[in-house]
């Protein structure tokens, strides 16, 4: 057997200085040592592998080390510290809460405490993974940790300190250790290269840090694996074929050919990245994970997020000057999506291609939704040849989805002439229709679109001079009209207020003569009856006037009699006199 020893035992910190990325924990341990204001019980939480047993090991070394440093370091020489580093310290108890977790071994543990320390001041009890012990098991160590021996301090470790029982919270001093950050990491791992005598490329140990997402031990123990396959030398396509992580090369090529519009290459990129094992969400991730560094490197304030290699991160603030931002947030969307829906889709290997196809078009939709912001509202110019050629996106497309708005280029669009009308016909709404078929029009040649709008101008001109001879209104036209607004409305109390009206015609100006100003507001307020007469008399030149006559309205209704019981039999005996007859046998008195 071999004597190897694994990286995260054999480069453990001794002392507290060597603390990776717990600096805050370090100190504040320190300073209590200095100022002997030192709790009697501790609870380390945090994630795995960022050194919380580690701290507890050496506060519990330091606690009786006989010749502590100025630093309140462990010396590391003193026979304490000796027998704590050889596991024969009788004064310092771990235990592992996973597999001791019943009532009977916190009895046991508790009747460890009773004995005094045979050498040394403190008895110092470590206990791992404490969260693991059972209800009746903090129980019993409720009394024991609130009141211990002047001599016995208690370190308690967990990664999940919600499901600690709040009294054994109140009763300890609680310390957070964070996740180390992948820059302490690297330098970390460059030191142990230099130890070891391995030449390490700094993309590599990036790597190693990231897939460690945060944990020391993590990283050495992935550290060790690539050791065994490379050797001295540790690359960064070792890593990544060991790791199963996809090179950043394949996102930067992603991100140019979608910035291309290159299909094809896109696809042939996918497809060479599942033959190498990666499943389409995978992909999707990381493909979303590049599309956020590189917004992140659009501003300079917030490159310090970006946590790559210093050559790794000149390659994202070169594609981040040549990608726009919009195209980066709607891509970012589509893989957002894409991921949401990944889990569901029938075809999954589609799906993933079907949003990059989708990004592909981004900048065109984009472009065409600009174009038609340009365009005013009221009155919007023939698109021009080059707009027409450049894309499928047209006039009236652009203002759709960006999605919706996307679809293959047409290379040759053949012009297909329009039908002219020979003559101007007196129709109002004809200049309306060509002005639509002009304006959503992509595939005519521009001397068609200018004959077009020529047409049109010409129309309303015709229909200007002609206005008010050839449509003149009548009060039988008007009558005929409103006629058929009552019987076409749906609403029964604006059906019965309508019917009781008198209509009058003064030129354009039409009175409607109500009985009460509630029956005048509810014409006013229906803007549909102006519409629809509008319609009706083919005519915009018309105006609504209401008009209050008391003298229309409804006669009030009359008041109920109240007849008293005599008074309706006698009404009821005029009209059947077999009522008197019925009275009479039964032997009644109306009262």
């Amino acid at each position: 057997m071999s004597s190897f020893i694994v990286s995260a035992r054999k480069y453990r910190p001794t002392r507290f200085e060597e603390v990776v990325g717990q600096e805050h924990v370090s100190q504040t341990l320190k300073n209590a040592l200095q100022s002997n204001h030192l709790a009697h019980a501790f609870l380390f939480c945090g994630p795995r592998g960022v050194g919380k047993t580690t701290c507890a090991r050496i506060l519990a070394k330091v606690l009786n080390c006989q010749n502590v440093t100025q630093d309140f370091e462990p010396c590391n020489t003193c026979d304490a510290c000796q027998a704590f580093n050889e596991n024969a310290s009788f004064n310092i108890t771990e235990l592992d809460a996973a597999s001791n977790n019943s009532v009977e071994h916190i009895r046991a543990l508790i009747e460890q405490v009773r004995f005094q320390p045979q050498q040394g001041k403190y008895k110092v009890f470590i206990i791992d993974e404490v969260h693991m012990l059972s209800q009746q098991a903090f129980n019993a160590f409720l009394k024991t940790l609130e009141e211990p021996p002047s001599y016995a301090i208690f370190i308690l470790a967990t990664t999940e300190k919600h499901k600690i029982i709040p009294t054994i919270l109140s009763r300890c001093q609680i310390y957070d250790f964070k996740r180390i950050q992948i820059p302490r990491i690297v330098q970390h791992l460059q030191n142990i290269c230099q130890q070891e005598g391995t030449e390490a490329e700094k993309e590599a140990l990036h790597i190693i840090a990231q897939k460690a997402d945060g944990a020391l031990r993590d990283a050495l123990s992935i550290f060790d694996r690539i050791a065994s396959f490379s050797g001295k030398k540790i690359t960064y396509e070792d890593v990544i074929n060991n790791l199963n992580v996809l090179d950043y090369d394949y996102y930067f090529k992603i991100i140019d050919n979608l910035l291309s519009e290159d299909i094809s290459q896109i696809l042939l990129t996918l497809d060479d990245i599942m033959a190498k094992g990666f499943d389409g969400d995978i992909f999707i991730n990381g493909l979303a994970e590049h599309l956020r560094n590189i917004l992140v490197c659009k501003d300079r304030a917030t490159v310090v997020l970006l946590n790559v290699s210093e050559s790794l991160q000149k390659k994202y603030l070169e594609q981040a000057r040549l990608t726009p931002s919009s195209f980066l947030i709607s891509a970012l969307d589509i893989a957002n999506n894409c991921d949401i829906n990944y889990k569901t889709a029938r075809n999954k290997r589609l799906h993933v291609e079907m949003a990059l196809i989708k990004m592909a078009f981004i900048n065109r939709a984009v472009n065409a939704s600009t174009m038609a912001v340009e365009v005013s509202p009221e009155k919007k110019s023939p698109p021009s040849i080059d707009q027409m050629t450049s894309g499928p996106a047209t006039v009236k497309e652009a203002g759709k989805p960006v999605v919706e708005a996307l679809a293959p280029p047409i290379q040759d669009p053949t012009p297909s002439p329009m039908p002219v009308p020979e003559k101007p016909v007196s129709n109002p709404a004809l200049s309306t229709e060509l002005e639509t078929m002009v304006e959503s029009s992509s595939m005519y040649s521009m001397p068609q679109l200018k004959d077009l709008s020529a047409l049109a101008s010409e129309i309303e001109k015709d229909i200007d001079k002609k206005e008010g001879s050839g449509n003149e209104l009548s009060l039988e036209s008007l009558q005929i009209a409103w006629d058929k607004l009552v019987e076409q409305c749906d609403r029964d109390t604006l059906k019965h207020i309508l019917k009781q009206t008198e209509l009058k015609l003064d030129g354009h100006n039409i009175s409607v003569i109500v009985g009460s100003s509630l029956s005048e507001n509810a014409i006013r307020q229906e803007a549909s009856i102006m519409d629809f007469l509008r319609k009706e008399l083919t005519t915009t030149e018309i105006t609504l006037s209401v008009e209050i006559d008391k003298s229309k309205a409804p006669p009030p209704p009359k008041k109920k009699e109240v007849l008293t019981p005599k008074q309706v039999y006698q009404k009821m005996g005029m009209t059947n006199p077999l009522i008197h007859e019925i009275r009479k046998r039964l032997d009644l008195r109306p009262e």
